[in-house]
């Protein structure tokens, strides 16, 4: 018999949507795809020049299991400057991307039935990885109305007193939406009465248009040592398949997570580690650059959607995604189908229009599809056009 944990777990669908996406675009069909959260830019020159320069000196040799004293003492340095955030290199864990630092976390604070708290719509992961840990994930709703951003009021609903633990993701994935400062404080301050850990998932920091990114972790040090930071430079620096995240945590929680990896994976690789160092330490000029390209298509996007009917969207204020509604079309028959949630509608528009979207249901938002513009202005472009035709000829 296989495992009934392991069979209760279902796989990504961003992963599932890009992976059909290439494999039609690979067939010959005209296809476009908004489905994976991946900068479209090449790494920065300067970060695989650091990375070949690791090559030629050797250093492909296993590293400490929680990453190299110099990577943690970088990420230790950035966590001080930008985030006003006091760690030490062994309050930090170096992982194989932020994926895996979420899941050493929630393996670390959870035991069998603890509950975890997840605003949603949510990353598609999250409960997945409570689920694995042995934990209970518990969704508490944000709607459209309140930009998709929970209160403490939907906390409240929610809490119970197998509750542990609540999942920030901001800005988020995938709505974009970025917490302010007194809502960030406002949770906090709910975390530390209720004697919750926060796993806060930062990893989009560098991507915000409106407003400024704030660590939960920063308000005190109650919060602080209650709170496991995620991050990484797989979206900040276009490094996903470089496989490089990292936490940081008080130092008893950041050494069982280093227990678990170093006997799940060992360390991470340490070529792609030199190269971290060199994204963390090295010049901005580029992160800012992107920045400026993801706003640019942000806008039009926002824009262009907004002017067709039967669709709309928030305006998000970080990330690189848009939550398109499709509340109108619910219900509606186009093309002869009957379109009763976001699944239908994404199959229905890559069917007709050669079109990938990620459905909502995935993030919990059954009414909602995903488009990300971490792709080229001309694909967003013809993707729009697109849409126009789909609805318009339905």
């Amino acid at each position: 018999m296989l495992s009934i944990k392991a069979k209760g777990i279902s796989s990504s669908p961003t992963l599932t949507i890009d992976a059909k996406f290439k494999e039609m675009k690979a067939n010959g069909e005209d296809v476009v795809g908004f489905g994976c959260g991946e900068p479209d830019f090449d790494t920065p020159q300067h970060i695989k020049d650091a990375a070949i320069a690791a090559i030629n000196k050797g250093m492909t040799k296993y590293t400490p299991a929680a990453g190299t004293l110099e990577l943690r003492k970088a990420v230790a340095k950035k966590f001080k400057e930008e985030n006003g955030l006091d760690y030490a290199p062994g309050d930090i864990v170096v992982s194989n991307g932020a994926k895996h630092s979420l899941v050493n976390a929630f393996m670390a604070i959870l035991n069998p039935g603890d509950e975890v708290i997840i605003p949603a719509p949510f990353w598609v992961s999250y409960p997945e990885m409570v689920k694995l840990a042995d934990g209970v994930p518990v969704i508490a709703n944000a709607t459209e109305e309140q930009n998709f951003k929970v209160t403490i009021s939907d906390l409240q609903k929610v809490l119970s007193p197998k509750t542990k633990a609540i999942v920030m993701n901001s800005p988020s994935n995938p709505t974009g939406m970025v917490y302010t400062k007194d809502e960030l404080k406002q949770i906090a301050d709910f975390a530390v009465s209720n004697n919750l850990f926060v796993v806060s998932d930062e990893i989009y920091e560098h991507l915000i248009y409106e407003g400024e990114h704030v660590s939960i972790a920063s308000f005190n040090e109650e919060i602080k040592k209650r709170t496991i930071v995620i991050n990484g430079v797989s979206k900040t620096y276009a490094m996903t398949g470089w496989r490089i995240g990292y936490a940081a945590a008080a130092p008893e929680i950041a050494k069982i997570m280093a227990n678990i990896q170093s006997h799940a994976s060992s360390n991470p690789n340490s070529i792609a580690q030199a190269a971290a160092v060199a994204a963390l330490t090295g010049p901005t000029d580029e992160i800012e650059r992107m920045r400026r390209h993801f706003m640019k298509r942000r806008n039009y996007m926002v824009e262009a959607i907004n002017e067709i009917d039967g669709v709309s969207c928030l305006n998000p204020h970080g990330a690189f995604y848009i939550m398109m509604s499709i509340k109108e079309l619910i219900g509606k028959t186009m093309y002869g189908k009957v379109i009763n949630n976001a699944d239908d509608f994404a199959d229905l528009f890559l069917e007709k229009e050669k079109v990938a979207l990620v459905p909502g249901t995935g993030f919990g938002a059954p009414e909602y599809v995903r488009w990300s513009y971490a792709t080229s202005m001309d694909t967003i472009v013809e993707g729009i056009q697109r849409l126009r035709n789909f609805l318009e000829h339905k």
